[in-house]
């Protein structure tokens, strides 16, 4: 998934975290060893970033949310904005 959003130009870089979970899922309490991605985007990617998230991950409902980068280095942001721009 990762490799994916980032050769589409949907993602400037993604960092794949190994983390363990514990959650509520239908009624029962779950444990899961996971991988938490941090996907660096533009705002206008988010609606289709999310449809490939879905059409990639095998949750039913995979944990997709958006935070906003209240601030950061002009630099770095450029570059996101350079890298995930498509060509025509």
């Amino acid at each position: 998934m990762a490799r994916d959003l980032v050769e589409r130009r949907l993602a400037a870089c993604v960092q794949m975290l190994p983390i363990d979970s514990i959650y509520a899922w239908q009624d029962k309490i779950e444990e899961a060893a996971e991988i938490l991605l941090l996907i660096k985007i533009r705002r206008a990617d988010y609606a289709e970033v999310e449809r490939a998230i879905r059409a990639l991950h095998a949750y039913a409902t995979p944990e997709i949310v958006a935070l906003p980068i209240e601030q950061g280095s002009a630099d770095y942001l450029g570059w996101i904005e350079t890298v995930t721009k498509r060509k025509a």
